[in-house]
């Protein structure tokens, strides 16, 4: 599908290259043709009223007309002055009677007073002549008809020379808008590729997560309804669980819902001052009964800068007041922190061997980075770092992490504690949302860091 849409885009955009690029050679040819026809037309007026000025005028008494043109006088030094410019002359009587001419075979061609230049076909020949003709007169008396004839190679010659130009430029302009026609429309159509195949990749995901848990609902309420006489203890029993899976798919609907929001465009955060250091503490609280049933060790520890000023009554672990708050989504940076730390506990768990290494560290600290202003300009930032000793992601697969439904562990895809696989994209999502930056650091089987760092003054984009 995509290749026939690539074969399209690059064959329209040839086409309508092409066709303007003829357009573009066709005025260039007509224009220099015109041009060209015009100074043979210039030259030879130019010729007829050099001659016309040299003509030598005698008086005739004994006659109707009372002058006549001494043709021997008058044409003897034009012969040779036009001979150089490949130009004719050709005198005529007042009857048309050729009189004089340095052709060397007269033209069968009558006279035709025209002095805006014509074109004219020699059959015998198969030559062509440019023509202007002139009517030499003094007042009512006619002496005579003076013609001069230009060969029509002078401007076919060049024109040739042009249309084989134009021809062959046009030719490897048409190929080389092809060529580059066909990478241009790879090129744009690559991100068109890579969203289908997304997109595509995330129906699939998403439908097999929606089926696993409608599956098991519906299952469980045939059996229910099959046997009717069920003791209320098993009634209930089955009622739990199904209450579970629709939780569960309650949980995988929401989460869609958010990631569909938040590519659109339609996640708007409440903006307000949010105390990253008491959002945190709420977190690591919520989290304390998970890692204490896995026996992991959950801590959470404040980091301050020299420049925040430390007392003996802030000189424990605790930070000072708005030392760390940020401008956000006290909802949405929960939701952020929950994921991150809940999936850190995940994938660490205590060894019987040695226990107390198994942990999971959430360290906050206000850095300071360069402002893109100046060098002396510098922007206060909130790094969080969520640390574990859990088994790690390989390298392969980092740069996945954060795709929607991607799991690193293709074994925990069936188990019940493991989640949607949408919980690392919406912490990207939100974090973005934020006008932060989260990145991920990971050696296998020794543990994975994930780093966020968001913005402590108010971005001054917020709407």
């Amino acid at each position: 599908m995509f290749q026939a849409t690539r074969r399209r885009l690059a064959l329209w955009y040839t086409t309508v290259t092409a066709v303007l690029l003829l357009l573009f050679a066709t005025g260039v040819y007509l224009y220099v043709r015109s041009t060209l026809i015009e100074r043979v037309d210039d030259t030879l007026k130019h010729v007829v009223e050099v001659v016309e000025r040299s003509l030598v005028i005698e008086s005739v008494q004994a006659s109707d007309i009372p002058y006549r043109i001494n043709v021997e006088a008058s044409f003897r030094d034009n012969a040779e002055a036009v001979e150089d410019d490949h130009i004719d002359l050709e005198w005529f009587s007042p009857t048309g009677e050729l009189l004089w001419s340095t052709l060397w075979e007269p033209l069968d061609i009558p006279v035709h007073p025209s002095y805006t230049g014509e074109t004219v076909y020699l059959v015998d020949t198969d030559h062509l002549l440019r023509q202007v003709t002139k009517r030499v007169q003094i007042g009512r008396h006619v002496l005579g008809y003076l013609r001069v004839s230009h060969p029509w190679f002078e401007v076919t010659k060049p024109i040739r020379q042009l249309i084989f130009d134009l021809t062959l430029g046009t030719a490897v302009m048409i190929m080389s808008t092809a060529a580059i026609g066909w990478l241009l429309s790879g090129i744009a159509i690559k991100p068109v590729r890579d969203s289908y195949q997304r997109l595509k990749q995330f129906t699939a995901d998403a439908s097999h997560e929606l089926r696993n848990p409608i599956a098991m609902i519906q299952t469980n309420v045939q059996v229910a309804l099959a046997d009717p006489d069920w003791e209320p203890q098993l009634q209930r029993q089955q009622l739990m669980v199904i209450e579970r899976l629709t939780q569960r798919l309650g949980r995988l609907v929401n989460d869609l819902l958010f990631l569909a929001r938040a590519d659109s465009g339609m996640l708007q955060p409440q903006w307000q001052p949010v105390p990253l250091d008491a959002l945190l503490m709420e977190v690591i609280e919520e989290q304390q009964i998970i890692a204490a049933e896995k026996g992991v060790c959950l801590s959470l520890h404040f980091v301050e800068t020299p420049s925040v000023a430390i007392t003996e009554e802030n000189s424990s672990e605790f930070p000072t007041e708005d030392a760390f708050t940020v401008q956000g989504d006290w909802d949405q940076l929960a939701r952020l922190f929950t994921n991150l730390v809940s999936n850190a506990l995940q994938y660490t768990s205590a060894s019987t061997e040695m226990p107390s290494e198994a942990s999971v560290q959430v360290e906050l600290q206000q850095i300071e980075r360069p402002n893109n202003v100046g060098a002396r300009n510098t922007q206060s930032l909130l790094r969080v770092q969520v640390r574990d000793t859990g088994t790690g992601i390989s390298e392969s697969a980092l740069p996945h992490i954060f795709d929607r439904f991607y799991r690193v562990d293709p074994a925990r895809t069936h188990e019940a504690a493991a989640g949607s696989g949408l919980g690392l994209a919406i912490a990207q999502a939100i974090v973005e949302n934020h006008h932060g930056h989260i990145q991920v650091e990971s050696v296998l089987n020794q543990g994975t860091t994930f780093t966020v760092t968001l913005p402590a003054s108010k971005p001054e984009i917020l709407t």
